[in-house]
């Protein structure tokens, strides 16, 4: 799980995508300085941009392969190898187990923490996708709900 990061910056991407304009780039910086937290949200949540659209920025940025989970079937088997706490607390979702390897969709692909707790609590090594929050919180209310 070594991606190769890119240079630029999230919003540089956004703007030369012209998925946003530097003028609400700009914005979204001043609202950060003042109320803190990641760039990508603040643009989502000033209708700037889609989540969709930052999870494809996110990937190319990262390196880290982006993975719509609408169609997406995951079996039992893989899901009782992450308690729901977990996925809630970290946004993300397991998807497969190939070997010793347990492929995850997850929101932050930086969050070493999230990876380390993974690979601890199921002994595996961690193959990381992006995807969107919202995807990430539908699967796991329309996996782990069906499960109970």
């Amino acid at each position: 799980m070594k991606p190769e990061k890119k240079e630029k910056l999230i919003g540089e991407i956004l703007v030369e995508r012209e998925i946003i304009t530097p003028h609400q780039l700009e914005r979204a910086l001043e609202v950060q300085q003042k109320e803190g937290g990641l760039i990508g949200e603040i643009i989502v949540r000033l209708g700037f941009a889609t989540e969709e659209k930052i999870a494809q920025c996110l990937s190319f940025q990262y390196g880290f392969p982006y993975l719509p989970l609408e169609n997406y079937e995951i079996s039992e088997e893989v899901l009782k190898l992450v308690p729901v706490n977990v996925c809630q607390h970290y946004c993300l979702i397991p998807l497969d187990k190939i070997g010793n390897t347990l492929t995850v969709a997850i929101c932050d692909p930086l969050n070493k923490e999230a990876i380390e707790d993974l690979e601890e609590l199921t002994s595996l090594n961690i193959q990381v996708f992006v995807s969107t929050s919202s995807d990430i919180r539908k699967a796991i209310e329309k996996y782990y709900k069906q499960n109970e």
